[in-house]
């Protein structure tokens, strides 16, 4: 049987299982359960955000053994029911008044605690916005303009966390010191290049290496203007955050329960078990989505040209979390940019196909995962009269696919483990 003819019909049904399998291998019911701890000899308070956290605080209810209590946000829309935890829904990626205040009950109820207590902590990504209580002298309304110049300006999400850790009274490791003298378990599902606990969430239960000037470098470097009172924050250091060593934070426990790596494995499963080889590029890619969308089609040419440096049929697999600088009128989206710029990249190319989504199901601030590609993409658009690169050109990858029908729609999966991105080459 000659390779090219064994995925006719299927290449989207592969993908797309690929993407399904990713998100299952990160959700909370299947994650969760080996990493609780054991009942304290006090209260179990159970605190969280995200976009995961409401289904990890089910999860949580679902297998523990004792009593406990708690409060979690998470995203509108993904919220679940829970008997004990109360689950609280705000805005996302733009913070609003709701998470501002179930912030400010969250500390509260950490407060007074004793050492026979265990907070236990679900952290998701989304949680930066979720928890948007400002430092004295910010308010909600400039926290708000900061994010929205964030998201805007090209920046990592390493970089928009570091700023954010520094204009928060709750992220940075400020949760965590609220909850002493308690013992802290963080159970975290990783949204972030690196998997580094500081940046997941902002890390509200974990020490933070970053400073107030290194805040203040990324805001220049992007050429971010801040309101003056954010900038004094800044300068003057009361933004400063809680650094390794803190004795409020010793004995605290932190656990990976779900990373980027662990779905790109689940997903490369379910393409070997159909016989075709996965490549992982890697679960931390960078960079702007454009640039890796090009870089990436070019590396399927070379396969699918030349059989180096892997034979078809494969698939290059990878996640992370690239960046898009928004500079047209388009709805952005991350995933959907970095395929337009490959499907344009590739011209047609014929056995490549592409499938990229946010394993969330929210691509940038739309209710959409992503999108899918195939050879003819290009040729369907201009019989649209939609152009390519003015839609590339206008950061509307959202527009371009939807037009077509090939977005990807999931609905709130209700984890969080960052991007999937498939290019399979069937040769």
């Amino acid at each position: 049987m000659e390779t090219k003819h064994m995925f006719k019909g299927r290449e989207r049904e592969l993908l797309k299982a690929m993407f399904d399998a990713a998100i299952a291998a990160a959700q909370p019911d299947e994650c969760i359960p080996p990493h609780l701890p054991a009942p304290p000899r006090g209260r179990l308070v159970v605190i969280g955000a995200g976009k995961a956290s409401a289904a990890m605080a089910r999860a949580v209810e679902r297998h523990y053994p004792g009593k406990l209590e708690g409060l979690v946000v998470t995203r509108y829309g993904y919220g679940v029911p829970c008997e004990r935890i109360e689950i609280v829904e705000a805005a996302h990626p733009v913070p609003d008044a709701a998470g501002e205040r179930a912030a400010v009950r969250m500390l509260e109820m950490v407060r007074g605690l004793s050492a026979g207590d265990t907070v236990l902590c679900l952290i998701s990504g989304g949680g930066s916005s979720l928890l948007p209580l400002p430092l004295a002298g910010i308010t909600l309304a400039d926290k708000q303009a900061v994010s929205r110049a964030l998201l805007a300006s090209g920046a990592s999400i390493g970089e928009m966390n570091c700023v954010r850790r520094h204009l928060s009274a709750i992220k940075g490791g400020r949760l965590a010191a609220a909850c002493h003298p308690a013992h802290v378990v963080t159970l975290l599902i990783s949204d972030v290049p690196g998997d580094e606990p500081f940046d997941i969430a902002s890390g509200p239960t974990v020490a933070d290496p970053s400073t107030c000037r290194d805040a203040l470098e990324i805001v220049r470097r992007y050429g971010i203007a801040l309101p003056p009172n954010v900038t004094q924050v800044l300068d003057s250091g009361a933004g400063e955050s809680v650094k390794p060593g803190d004795p409020r934070l010793a004995g605290h426990e932190v656990r990976f329960v779900a990373t980027p790596q662990m779905a790109l494995e689940a997903a490369a499963r379910v393409a070997e078990a159909a016989g075709v080889a996965v490549h992982i590029l890697g679960d931390s890619l960078e960079g702007e989505a454009r640039d890796v969308g090009k870089v990436m089609a070019g590396m399927a040419l070379q396969v699918a040209r030349r059989g180096q440096p892997f034979r078809p049929p494969c698939i290059l697999l990878s996640g992370g979390e690239t960046t898009v600088t928004v500079r047209g009128q388009g709805r952005g989206g991350r995933n959907v940019e970095f395929l337009l710029a490959a499907a344009i990249a590739l011209r047609g190319e014929r056995g490549v196909y592409g499938l990229a989504g946010d394993t969330d199901g929210v691509d940038g601030q739309e209710e959409i995962a992503g999108a899918w590609f195939a050879p003819d993409t290009l040729d369907r658009a201009f019989d649209k009269g939609i152009q390519p690169m003015c839609s590339l050109d206008d950061n509307d990858g959202h527009g371009f696919f939807q037009a077509l029908g090939d977005a990807v729609v999931t609905g709130p999966t209700l984890t969080n483990v960052n991007d999937f991105r498939a290019i399979l080459v069937t040769g």
